[in-house]
C-alpha cells in the first residue's frame, strides 16, 4: 500500500509557518529526559522530502511508544503540535514541534520501510533558502504560539491587550524546553499564604491551580511574588500568564494531572483577560459515585459530588505535632448511588459551612483515609469545594433529593466495622440474615458478621491485571512477552497482580461461599497482591502454606449480599467488603450484651 506524505511540511512548520494535521513518517525515536511520568521522547520525523530530528512528543502521548503502537516506520498524522523556539549555548536558537496529538495512520510492521529519500532540515539550510509561504490557512490563536513576546523593562505593566496580542500555548504543551510562551488559564483555586522559618530563612508563599481546555497546571509564588500578586489574582478569573519557571510537579503536594507545574519569577507577567472567557472552561472534575469509594485504596485523591444531609457541630481540637488550634467539621454526603460518606472540613471551610439548606458540594482532590473499616474523606490544602455549582451532577442530585432522597435508606460507608469503642454497625448471624431475607432486594444488601475462614481456593486467587491506574483487567498472555487489556484496547509490557478469592465462611449458623476481591483479600491473607502474586510464580510451597496457615482464623466481615442469576439459577453472591481481625474487647461486650437481653441475668 502507497502511503502519501504532506511533501514539504518539516520546511513550513519549521520556518514558522502553519500546516494543518500534516501526514508525517516516524524514522525514529530517543528517550531524552526523567523516568516513569516524567520521561520526554524526542523523535525523527520525515515528511518524504525533509526529515527533522527535534520533534518532542507530549508525555501524555508516552504510551503509543511504550506499548509499541508507535514504532519506527509509523505513517502518522500529527493532529495537534505547537513550535517553540529554544536557546542553545554557542549554538544560538532552534525551533522544535512538540506533538500534542497524534493519530496512527499504519504501524511501522505495515510500512516496514522508509518513504522517499528524506533529506537532514537544519536551520543552516533553511537559511540559504526563501522562506515558503503559508499553504493551510491559519489556526485558532491557541494553535501556533508566537515566539517573538516583548520583554518588559523594569517596572513595566503589561495589560491584557499586549498580552492577549500573542498567540498563546494550551497548557498542556508547556515543558521545561520552552522558554517563551503565554498561556489563556483560568484560576480553578488559591490558596491562603502561608509562611515558613527555618535555617535558611524565612518566608511566604500561595499556590493556584490553573485550567484552559486542553489541561491543568499548579503555579506557586513565593515571597515578592507572594505580595505582588496574591490579592491581584482571584478564583474563577482568567488570565494571561507568561513567563514563569518550569520544574517537574512534586506529586506529594499536588494531584493535578500535569507532570510539570509553574514557579513565579521577577519577570513573569499576569493580566486579566478582559475579553470573551466562555471558551475557557472552570473546574474540571472526575466525579467518582460515593458507593464505588468504598472500593478505593486508602490515600487516593479523588472527586465526588454529593448532597450534605447531616453536618457534626465545628469541633476544636490541638494538633499533637505544632500544637496549633484547629477546627474542623465533619459532613455526611449522599447521593443516586444509595450510598453515604463523612467529609471532614478545615479551617475556614469548616467554621463558615451552612448545612442548612442541605446544599449540593462538588469536591475536587479529597483524600480517602481508612480507619477500623470505615472509609471517610478529608480535604487537603489544594482540596477545592464548591457549593451548589451550577453542574449537570449537581441539578440531577438536587432534584433526586428533594423527591424522595431525603429519606431514602443508604449505606454508610463511613462506619465503622471493627475496632475498640464506639463501632456502630450491628453484628448479625448467617441465620438471621437468612431469616430477614437479606439479599433479595434490587441493590443488595450489607451486613456485619463474626466468621471463621474455613476454606480458601488458592487456585486461580492471583491474576495478571492490567498496568494502568484505573484499570483492572485481566490481561491476555499474548506468549510473546506481551499482554493485552481488551478493555483498553492495548498491549502491555508489564502488568500487576491482582486477587480475587474464593473461600467458605462459618459461624455457629450456617457457612457461606464468599468473594473477597484485592484489599480485603489482602487483609484475609496478612500480604500484598504484588508479594502473593511472586510467590505464585516464584514459590509454591510458599503460596500453598500461606493459604493453609489463613484457615481456621476468625475475622469479623463486611458482606454486601445480593441475588444474581447463573445460567438461569438464582444465587445469592456474597462480596467481601472488609475483613478486620477480631477486638476481643469489644466482641466479649457484645457478647455479654447478647446475654443479658436472652436470659434477663445481669453477668
Amino acid at each position: 500500500m502507497d502511503f502519501k506524505l504532506s511533501n514539504g511540511s518539516l520546511e513550513i512548520i519549521m520556518n514558522g509557518g502553519v500546516y494543518e494535521k500534516p501526514v508525517m513518517q516516524v524514522l525514529g525515536s530517543k528517550k531524552i529526559q526523567g523516568s516513569g511520568a516524567n520521561e520526554r521522547y524526542r523523535l525523527l520525523v520525515s515528511d518524504g522530502k525533509h526529515s527533522h530530528s527535534f520533534a518532542m512528543l507530549a508525555t501524555q502521548l508516552n504510551d503509543k511508544l511504550i506499548t509499541g503502537e508507535l514504532s519506527d516506520y509509523s505513517v502518522v498524522q500529527i493532529d495537534r503540535f505547537v513550535t517553540s523556539v529554544l536557546k542553545s549555548t554557542g549554538k544560538g536558537e532552534k525551533r522544535v514541534m512538540i506533538i500534542l496529538d497524534i493519530t496512527i495512520l499504519a504501524p511501522g510492521t505495515e510500512v516496514g520501510k522508509k518513504i522517499g529519500n528524506p533529506q537532514s532540515w537544519t536551520e543552516e539550510s533553511a537559511s540559504s533558502a526563501p522562506a515558503p509561504s503559508p499553504i493551510k490557512p491559519a489556526p485558532k490563536p491557541s494553535q501556533v504560539p508566537s515566539n517573538n513576546f516583548p520583554k518588559p523593562s523594569a517596572g513595566s505593566n503589561l495589560n491584557s491587550s499586549l498580552l492577549g496580542s500573542q498567540m498563546t500555548h494550551p497548557i498542556a504543551s508547556l515543558s521545561p524546553y520552552q522558554n517563551k510562551w503565554v498561556i489563556k488559564a483560568r484560576v480553578m483555586n488559591k490558596s491562603a499564604i502561608r509562611t515558613w522559618s527555618n535555617a535558611k530563612g524565612e518566608g511566604k508563599l500561595f499556590s493556584m491551580d490553573l485550567c484552559d481546555d486542553s489541561g491543568e497546571i499548579r503555579a506557586t509564588a513565593f515571597r515578592n511574588e507572594c505580595e505582588k500578586f496574591y490579592d491581584m489574582i482571584q478564583i474563577d478569573k482568567v488570565y494571561y500568564i507568561s513567563r514563569c519557571q518550569l520544574k517537574t510537579a512534586n506529586k506529594q503536594f499536588s494531584s493535578l494531572k500535569n507532570d510539570y507545574e509553574m514557579t513565579f519569577t521577577s519577570d513573569t507577567v499576569v493580566a486579566e483577560c478582559t475579553e470573551d472567557i466562555s471558551t475557557v472552561p472552570t473546574v474540571k472534575y472526575d466525579f467518582l459515585a460515593i458507593s464505588d469509594i468504598a472500593n478505593k485504596s486508602p490515600d487516593t485523591i479523588l472527586d465526588t459530588i454529593g448532597v450534605c444531609r447531616a453536618a457534626s457541630d465545628l469541633q476544636e481540637l490541638t494538633a499533637k505535632s505544632t500544637g496549633k488550634l484547629l477546627k474542623k467539621r465533619e459532613v455526611t454526603l449522599v447521593d443516586q448511588s444509595g450510598s453515604a460518606i463523612t467529609l471532614t472540613l478545615w479551617g475556614n471551610e469548616a467554621e463558615n459551612f451552612d448545612a442548612n439548606t442541605n446544599p449540593v458540594i462538588a469536591v475536587k482532590g479529597a483524600r480517602l483515609a481508612e480507619f477500623n473499616g470505615s472509609k471517610s474523606l478529608s480535604c487537603l490544602g489544594s482540596t477545592m469545594l464548591r457549593t451548589n455549582p451550577d453542574l449537570p451532577d449537581a441539578h440531577r442530585l438536587r432534584g433526586w433529593y428533594d423527591h424522595g432522597g431525603a429519606s431514602a435508606e443508604l449505606v454508610n460507608i463511613s462506619a465503622r466495622v471493627g475496632g475498640s469503642s464506639g463501632v456502630s454497625g450491628e453484628w448479625i448471624t448467617f441465620s438471621e440474615a437468612e431469616a430477614r431475607k437479606l439479599g433479595s432486594g434490587e441493590k443488595g444488601d450489607y451486613y456485619n458478621l463474626l466468621g471463621v475462614l474455613t476454606f480458601t481456593f488458592a487456585d486461580n486467587a492471583v491474576y495478571k491485571a492490567c498496568p494502568q491506574e484505573q484499570c483492572n483487567k485481566k490481561l491476555v498472555d499474548q506468549e510473546n512477552g506481551l499482554f493485552r487489556c481488551e478493555k483498553c484496547n492495548r498491549e502491555y509490557p508489564n502488568y500487576k497482580y491482582r486477587l480475587l478469592l474464593g473461600a467458605n465462611v462459618s459461624d455457629p449458623t450456617g457457612d457461606q461461599r464468599i468473594t473477597a476481591f484485592n484489599e480485603a483479600a489482602e487483609s484475609m491473607l496478612g500480604k500484598t497482591a504484588e508479594e502473593i502474586g511472586r510467590m505464585s510464580e516464584y514459590d509454591k510451597n510458599a503460596y500453598s502454606q500461606l493459604f493453609d496457615e489463613v484457615k481456621f482464623k476468625t475475622f469479623v466481615f463486611k458482606f454486601r449480599t445480593k441475588m444474581e442469576t447463573y445460567s438461569d439459577e438464582a444465587r445469592l453472591k456474597t462480596t467481601v467488603m472488609s475483613a478486620q481481625p477480631v477486638d476481643y474487647k469489644d466482641a466479649n461486650a457484645r457478647l455479654i450484651k447478647s446475654i443479658k437481653a436472652l436470659s434477663g441475668i445481669e453477668v
